[in-house]
């Protein structure tokens, strides 16, 4: 028997049955927002920030826009009091924004709560105790009974202070710590009688926060724990439900969201989601899960670079290159399908209808990000991907056969180097493979009008100079007349491509040719400062190719004789 035994588990009890409704409800609107970052994060850090560093992270939490902020557990911590007298004395507040602050249900520390908040206009008092079973029987040593007592203790004290303070606007907040593990119908019994000492009213609400404090079940398990709660909470327009989820099976952002769904106006977590263990909810990322979804998420989130700046700074956590909606890499194809069916959809995509971007399912481009990073080339990618970069960057657009006989060279030379390819390198595999200047090369042209195209070409060859003429419907078909007439050699175009690559009259040209040339299929490119120069010195590269070849072909079969 393996020592890994799944058997020791139990599963997470059910909540007892009940009218479940939220899977076949929509978000329709965003939660109110509070910042854990400076308290439940901040205790989670090796090293905890520094009044400075709160300093600098506070004016990140309001420049986003959270109009909640647990700024501390002041009872507790001299720097989280510290902290909270600089926001109050410094005047740091905005009018419509309120401060949390966190305190247990004991008397001294409750006083200190009180006195670190001299002077504030505003703030929640969040009061907890732990009411889970294990907390209870094997922490505690204490029956339901006086972990009750001890709540409404902790909640008549605060309800004592704040009338000696009546100067502020006091709200009142309460959490059965270890919701997610306390028994569904302890967890009301035990808010009912801290709401009996609060008696909140629609005009003075309290909030109830049910907090994941360890997840030990499924989100679909914690939406029923919440519904179950909403449903047969006494006093529900007098109350905001609020939750605090954590990560520790992955799942606190689904549990958050599906929290709503379940009846929950408020969401607790911190930016990028530090916290405790495997940390808290994410708010950038349930925000952003809801912007996705046409919901205004009531935060600005336009600058994820900057929030990832100031979190990295203030906690000394790198974020994972991974990281949903805003990690470096998450707007990033390497697939050479997934590269092909974002740049087809993006040519389809119209600024007045939603967006349809295969495999982006927000435009980048709202986040400050650009498209550079969104089509990456490696020895994985394919056609879509090596168009992308050269259309976006050099304003080359391949033809599909041009694609197709790119794409091999491509791909070699990025197992070659191991590692990504750049579109300039990209650009230089191209012209490296599928241009040859040597022997022939174009010197000048001239064309002239009549029944029948004409040209006069002048060629180099090595040191000697080539003077030719043809006819025909376009200057192409005319050195393809004139060639022929000189070298006795069939050119025929298989296929042809031309643009500018600017929208000036001082853009240069790009052209492809393919060509069949004495029965020798090949493709040819050649830049130049237009496209009738461009076009000719494309099918010179191919006819040099061709004859290139040939003459490989020749020197081998030379060798076979000999041997």
């Amino acid at each position: 028997m393996s020592a890994f035994d799944h058997r020791k588990y139990r599963p997470a009890p059910r909540v007892p049955a009940f009218n479940r409704q939220w899977p076949d409800r929509d978000l329709t609107q965003a939660p109110i927002w509070l910042s854990e970052d400076l308290r439940d994060g901040n205790q989670a850090l090796l090293e905890p920030m520094t009044v400075e560093q709160k300093q600098r992270f506070w004016q990140q939490i309001i420049k986003v826009g959270i109009k909640e902020v647990m700024v501390g557990f002041p009872s507790a911590s001299q720097p989280d009091y510290d902290f909270v007298r600089w926001l109050i004395e410094e005047d740091q507040i905005p009018d419509d924004v309120t401060i949390a602050v966190l305190v247990q249900c004991r008397e001294h520390l409750i006083e200190k709560t009180f006195a670190s908040l001299a002077g504030v206009k505003r703030a929640i008092i969040h009061l907890y105790n732990s009411t889970s079973t294990i907390q209870r029987e094997r922490v505690f040593e204490m029956d339901r009974a006086g972990i009750t007592d001890i709540a409404v203790q902790g909640a008549t004290w605060v309800k004592t202070y704040a009338a000696q303070h009546p100067d502020a606007d006091w709200r009142f907040q309460y959490s059965p710590e270890s919701f997610s593990s306390t028994e569904i119908d302890f967890s009301l019994a035990i808010c009912e009688a801290v709401m009996d000492v609060w008696q909140p009213t629609p005009d003075n609400k309290c909030i109830l926060n049910l907090p994941t404090t360890v997840e030990v079940a499924g989100p679909h398990h914690h939406a029923d724990q919440i519904e179950y709660f909403c449903q047969h909470i006494s006093r529900r327009d007098s109350v905001i439900i609020s939750v605090h989820t954590h990560n520790d099976r992955g799942g606190a952002v689904a549990s958050a969201e599906l929290a709503l769904l379940a009846g929950a106006d408020r969401v607790e977590g911190t930016l990028l989601g530090n916290g405790e263990r495997t940390g808290n909810m994410d708010i950038v990322t349930l925000a952003m899960n809801l912007y996705s979804q046409g919901i205004d998420p009531q935060l600005d989130l336009s600058n994820p670079d900057e929030i990832v700046q100031v979190v990295h700074e203030c906690t000394g956590i790198t974020m994972h290159p991974r990281h949903p909606w805003v990690g470096e890499m998450v707007y990033t194809a390497f697939s050479g399908s997934h590269q092909d069916a974002i740049r087809k959809s993006l040519k389809h995509q119209k600024p007045d209808e939603p967006w349809q971007v295969a495999y982006l399912p927000i435009d980048p481009h709202d986040i400050g990000r650009d498209y550079q990073a969104v089509i990456r080339v490696n020895s994985q990618s394919g056609k879509g991907g090596m168009a992308f970069l050269l259309e976006r960057d050099y304003g080359i657009n391949l033809p599909r056969w041009m694609m197709l006989a790119l794409a091999p060279y491509v791909q070699q030379e990025s197992e070659r180097r191991n590692g990504e390819l750049s579109s300039e390198i990209i650009r230089q595999v191209m012209f490296d493979n599928f241009t040859q200047d040597a022997p022939l090369a174009l010197a000048d042209y001239r064309l002239s009008k009549g029944q029948h195209e004409g040209i006069e070409i002048t060629l180099w060859q090595g040191s000697e100079t080539l003077r030719l003429s043809g006819t025909g419907n376009g200057a192409m078909s005319s050195f393809t007349d004139a060639w022929k007439k000189h070298s006795g050699s069939n050119v025929a175009i298989i296929d042809y491509s031309e643009h500018s690559l600017g929208g000036d009259s001082e853009a240069n040209a790009i052209a492809f040719v393919q060509l069949n040339i004495d029965g020798q299929r090949l493709c040819a490119v050649a830049e130049d400062s237009d496209t009738v120069s461009a076009s000719l010195k494309a099918l010179l590269s191919g006819i040099n190719m061709a004859q290139a070849t040939k003459q490989h072909q020749q020197e081998g079969a030379d060798v076979e004789v000999e041997a």
